[in-house]
């Protein structure tokens, strides 16, 4: 970008990746605008004040329901990354809740993006459940950029929390795609799988540290969560957090890139997982019976269309596990 001041705005930079972003950004010598639902709750966003020393940050108040408030924070910039999406873990209505405040906020951003003038390219943080959720029976099956969830399949079981998160994740991405293509405008759509790695920025641990750890800290809940997104998603497929931010901006700045990109290092299963996991670190007991759960995943996440881009990932599954482990005892997780 030669010596143009680089600038460029975080929609939802409170968040696991959303901060990690934002650091990244700051580090490769972007000034960084962020938006969060209340900046005057000093308390919920001291690791965002910390970054302000790394670089160049201006965090404002938005609402991705508010179609007006991402106007200020958005003008100015080259490019803007959404991070942020509605999650409502008690909602007994999930098209209120979750589906139309996704695909609500995407346009409100996009609206503003158009209306700047200075965006060059709007970078949204998918997920892998827009992709993997299917009826499909089998083992090996291979997805990618061009699978998405089965939305008939997702409606007939709405009602779940994971498959109305599911549900909204692909509704959203489909909407701003159609969007990219109706306004003429570049949109780039990053689809990452089980987030894991190094230390979170925020005061809390994130949730899915508490999901790649189920199998070692017996917390009945998050391992048949754990269990559950096989059984849903097909695979337990993962990825670093740091490796998800530098992909996030890699595409931000690659001019040939266009359309969806799969963001996954590792594929396997709960089983295949638990082997691993029981080998690598003997101190913990990590189950090695599951009964008749499937042994095999079904689906292998191919992330190919990002790699012959050019991204190269920095870590494998063994270094985003030493990491997750020495997070998950750091926080009292494991001993």
């Amino acid at each position: 970008m030669g010596s143009e001041t680089k600038r460029a705005c975080v929609v939802g930079g409170s968040g696991y990746v959303g901060s990690m972003l934002v650091k990244h950004l700051l580090q490769n010598g972007y000034s960084v605008n962020c938006t969060v639902r209340n900046p005057e709750n000093k308390e919920k966003i001291p690791h965002l004040l910390a970054l302000k020393e790394v670089g160049e940050l201006e965090i404002f108040h938005a609402d991705l329901t508010d179609e007006g408030s991402f106007d200020v924070p958005v003008a100015g910039c080259q490019f803007v990354f959404q991070v942020a999406t509605p999650i409502h873990l008690a909602s007994q209505d999930t098209e209120k809740d979750l589906v139309q405040p996704a695909i609500k906020g995407v346009l409100n951003v996009l609206k503003a993006c158009v209306k700047a003038q200075t965006v060059k390219r709007f970078i949204y943080t998918s997920s892998a459940a827009t992709i993997t959720v299917n009826s499909l029976e089998g083992t090996g099956i291979v997805v990618d950029e061009n699978n998405w969830s089965d939305v008939e399949f997702l409606n007939s079981t709405k009602q779940a929390w994971a498959n109305g998160y599911a549900l909204s994740k692909t509704l959203a991405e489909n909407e701003a795609l159609k969007f990219a293509k109706e306004n003429k405008f570049s949109v780039v759509t990053v689809i990452p799988v089980l987030i894991a790695g190094s230390k979170p920025l925020t005061p809390d641990v994130p949730s899915s540290i508490g999901l790649a750890t189920a199998l070692m800290t017996e917390n009945e809940f998050l391992l048949k969560a754990f269990k559950g997104m096989q059984l849903l998603s097909g695979s337990i497929s993962i990825v670093h957090v740091e490796d998800v931010c530098r992909a996030q901006i890699f595409l931000a700045e690659k001019e040939t890139a266009s359309g969806r990109y799969v963001c996954c290092a590792a594929n396997s299963s709960v089983l295949e997982i638990a082997k691993f996991l029981g080998n690598r670190y003997p101190q913990y007991e990590v189950p090695s019976e599951f009964g008749d759960f499937p042994s095999k995943a079904k689906l292998i996440v191919s992330s190919k269309k990002l790699i012959e881009e050019g991204f190269d990932y920095k870590y494998g599954l063994e270094e985003i596990y030493d990491q997750t482990v020495e997070c998950a005892k750091a926080n009292g997780m494991l001993k």
